[in-house]
């Protein structure tokens, strides 16, 4: 598959796409990388590193389409590739695109890819790499106008599709992509599950991680976990409750904790000021990932609650991420962990109601819906 890879700026899309690179060479595949900026500094090199976004409009267009000329005749002849590009610019011009219909028709790509990931690190990463004053705000905005130009592009080439997929800091979103690019047979999959009022439970969360991990194994996953940016909102309104102006934050990420990174100092203020995006994105994207998907797994774990009682932990966005998905056709599959039967709701719109993993995974295996067993990420 030829794709065209997007994302706004602060993604850090370089090192993952090298790395989905590296991996599908593991898998004896060639998936050439082409990365637009690098090929504009080439063209420009009077400028300096992390200043080409402050060029003439008219500047930019020129290096762009030199670049994405020299990319359409170095692989004409490639089955699979990636260009790392971006859709939009919100820089100090305004808001501006950032291709040209016709290079993009000439390029003839059957993905459109639009990387996201948590906008607190894309907003640390923005500013550590580049000199410009962007709030939360600008950054939540920015991924909207970089999702919405994406699939544009792609409702404009035929026969091509559009995916959003999370960049997250593990290898299991690497073997995403790659199978997107090399395994485009393979069935895709939205893993449901509670997520924000479990975090405080590590045995859940324990659960919840082998299930996501499961599932990572033998599917293409839209994981909504990999992007959550309802705990920073969490942390803010305690931060509000205890008087701090500042707080430190760390991104769940699968697995837990990303231990290997610092904690992220944000503004209390400035984080309750996107609230409301926030609860949007997570509504708008949540759902496009389960449009992009072939199935939904639900997990449903079994939870006590402070009173002592066994209770299905089932979320209410869980609840609408199953009726969405029935709703729109969608293969529905649930684990139901609880002692207590599932009701109604659950068995009516599901196309099959598991009791463990195991279950379902034997399942899946026995439907032949398994794709390749050999890649295990790295």
């Amino acid at each position: 598959m030829r794709a065209i890879v997007t994302g706004q700026v602060g993604m850090d899309k370089k090192p993952y796409l090298n790395g989905v690179a590296r991996f599908a060479g593991e898998q004896g595949e060639s998936v050439p990388l082409f990365n637009v900026g690098d090929m504009m500094y080439e063209e420009a090199r009077d400028i300096r590193g992390g200043r080409i976004l402050d060029l003439p409009l008219s500047r930019l267009t020129s290096l762009r389409r030199a670049a994405f000329k020299d990319i359409i005749a170095e692989s004409r002849d490639m089955e699979s590739m990636m260009v790392n590009t971006h859709a939009t610019f919100r820089w100090r011009h305004g808001l501006f695109s950032a291709f040209d219909w016709d290079q993009i028709t000439k390029l003839a790509p059957d993905l459109f890819i639009c990387l996201v990931d948590n906008i607190e690190v894309v907003h640390q990463r923005l500013h550590e790499e580049h000199d410009i004053d962007a709030t939360l705000k600008d950054c939540m905005v920015w991924r909207e106008e970089e999702i919405l130009a994406t699939e544009l592009m792609s409702q404009a080439i035929p026969g091509s599709k559009f995916y959003i997929v999370s960049r997250g800091r593990f290898a299991s979103t690497e073997r995403t992509m790659f199978r997107l690019l090399c395994r485009p047979e393979m069935k895709r999959v939205y893993p449901s599950f509670p997520m924000s009022h479990v975090v405080d439970m590590p045995e859940v969360m324990a659960e919840i991680d082998a299930f996501r991990n499961e599932l990572a194994e033998h599917f293409v996953t839209f994981d909504p976990g990999d992007v959550d940016e309802k705990l920073l909102l969490d942390r803010a309104i305690e931060a509000t409750r205890d008087g701090k102006d500042f707080f430190d934050h760390k991104p769940i990420q699968l697995g837990g904790l990303d231990k290997g990174a610092e904690p992220i100092r944000m503004r209390t203020r400035e984080v309750l000021d996107i609230a409301g995006d926030i609860d949007g994105q997570i509504y708008m994207r949540d759902f496009k990932l389960i449009d992009q998907a072939d199935m939904i797994v639900s997990y449903v774990p079994e939870l006590i609650s402070e009173g002592g009682k066994i209770i299905p932990g089932l979320s209410s966005g869980v609840e609408r991420e199953l009726q969405h998905a029935w709703e729109h056709a969608k293969e529905v599959y649930v684990v139901w962990k609880p002692s207590k039967n599932p009701s109604p709701f659950i068995t009516e719109t599901a196309t099959k109601v598991f009791t463990s993993t195991e279950e379902a995974l034997g399942y899946f295996e026995e439907q032949g819906m398994f794709g390749e067993k050999n890649l295990f990420g790295h």
